[in-house]
């Protein structure tokens, strides 16, 4: 695993913002941080489980996801938040991490 950045819930603005319809939320650029700092709002209908909308969460660059997972307690099953990106949720120690996998392909 490699470290990527850290989600950290908010309900304010933040600079930089951008929305991701699908998943009913809006985020920034973590690699626009020095330190992959990437801040998150969630629309009021986003459908994605509390521990993830109040608790900051760590994310790892993971090899293979679906091995990663095995034996998880999967908290957001996989999904695509964008072209060749696939992330999923678990939670650790009663804290939300992300797992991603990048399509070497892409």
């Amino acid at each position: 695993m490699k470290f990527n950045h850290i989600g950290i819930p908010t309900e304010k603005r933040f600079e930089g913002e951008v929305y991701i319809p699908h998943l009913k939320m809006t985020v920034s650029d973590h690699k626009a941080s020095p330190f992959g700092i990437q801040w998150m709002r969630f629309d009021a209908d986003a459908d994605y489980p509390d521990l993830v909308k109040t608790v900051p969460h760590a994310a790892f660059e993971v090899d293979d996801l679906s091995a990663a997972l095995k034996g998880q307690t999967v908290i957001i099953a996989p999904n695509s938040p964008s072209a060749g990106l696939t992330v999923a949720f678990i939670e650790s120690a009663g804290a939300p991490v992300e797992l991603m996998q990048y399509d070497t392909k892409a």
